[in-house]
């Protein structure tokens, strides 16, 4: 399937959005992701200062991206206070805020994403992170178990919107209880809520409150089979969600240039480091990390799961590890094959964040958009 083949291109058009690595930048896979912390930084490494981000935050915002995605975890700035450092920064990007609903009061988050949409003037977006690491919900003093924590999730969920739409909600669940809860005002717009999950736990919640279903960069037919079954639950319960796909970008003018750029990558990384990160991801209680390494498998020579769909960055890196590999055509045509599939949002990134912002929004995004995709 390519972008040429389809003259006329269905609505509604896709959202593309870049990614702040508050967790540091660099030319490298290792040491630029919270996975990867724990290993020696790298020469270029790039540390996540306010500075720094907002080179990034005012490159999307320049280069017409939607948004960023601003994550959470161990080895990142907290996405709160970053997205309100850099909101400042910027004209018209939206901040995609990553949060772990278990580490806050479901009333006190509906209070600081209502005050931080007002201060933004309708730039915020949250992206629901149940968490799917023991070890690291430990750290932060949370001890349920993996199913607990999406049941958890839906209750906090149920609170907040409860409290954006009414006045003086009453709760009493499993996990919350509250009396009275409500905000000075509601935000206006309320704040999209993306949410990412492929266990069987984390499935219902998704179809029963989020707005958009995120999956990481799985070959297009597996996961349009995952968004199938979330469409029917949804639909099940009344409701329609939108879906959207995490990915990292290698896109070049040539598709030579762009796979010596991943052998590059790829060169870097020891048979140790490999081994090690592939022994702990599929150990991981997260279905979706244990997804994106039987992708890969800790092997070097099966990275290219589908044509310019690359496993490379998942040998070492957590969370998503696929990444578009090719000729900023070929990167627009396996675009267009998942947007054909059900995928409306697009989260991307790339090493590092800043130049691969420029490589992507100049060279794919004019194609999609000559063919009314973007």
């Amino acid at each position: 399937m390519t972008v040429s083949a389809h003259p006329e291109s269905p609505a509604p058009r896709a959202k593309f959005f870049w990614f702040l690595p508050t967790s540091g930048d660099s030319r490298s896979i290792v040491a630029s992701s919270h996975a990867s912390s724990n290993q020696v930084l790298p020469a270029n490494y790039r540390a996540p200062t306010r500075q720094y981000l907002a080179e990034v935050a005012r490159a999307a915002d320049r280069l017409g991206f939607e948004g960023v995605l601003t994550p959470t975890g161990t080895w990142c700035e907290d996405a709160w206070l970053t997205a309100a450092a850099l909101l400042a920064e910027t004209e018209q990007l939206k901040f995609l805020v990553a949060f772990r609903p278990g580490l806050i009061p479901p009333t006190l988050a509906a209070q600081q994403a209502a005050t931080l949409q007002r201060f933004s003037g309708g730039r915020v977006l949250l992206n629901i992170v149940s968490g799917g690491d023991d070890v690291e919900q430990r750290r932060f003093g949370d001890w349920l178990d993996h199913d607990a924590r999406y049941a958890r999730t839906g209750e906090f969920l149920h609170v907040v919107d409860s409290v954006w739409r009414g006045d003086g909600v009453d709760f009493d669940g499993e996990y919350y209880t509250v009396a009275d809860a409500r905000v000075s005002a509601p935000p206006d717009p309320l704040p999209q809520i993306y949410f990412g999950g492929s266990s069987a736990a984390a499935l219902p919640i998704a179809a029963q409150y989020v707005d958009v279903y995120l999956t990481w960069g799985e070959p297009p037919q597996a996961a349009a089979a995952k968004i199938a079954t979330v469409r029917e639950l949804a639909r099940a319960r009344g409701r329609d969600i939108r879906f959207g796909i995490r990915l990292h970008t290698i896109s070049r003018d040539t598709s030579a240039a762009a796979w010596a750029v991943a052998d590059e990558l790829l060169a870097e990384l020891s048979d140790e480091q490999i081994a090690k990160q592939t022994a702990l991801h599929a150990k991981s209680e997260s279905e979706g990390q244990r997804r994106m390494t039987a992708l890969h498998g800790g092997r070097r020579d099966r990275l290219e799961i589908h044509p310019n769909l690359w496993a490379g960055v998942g040998l070492v890196r957590g969370g998503a590890g696929t990444a578009l590999v090719g000729s900023h055509l070929e990167v627009a045509n396996l675009i267009y094959e998942y947007y054909a599939l059900g995928f409306e949002e697009f989260i991307l990134s790339g090493y590092p964040h800043l130049e691969e912002a420029h490589w992507f929004a100049e060279g794919v995004l004019p194609l999609l958009r000559q063919k009314g995709i973007a």
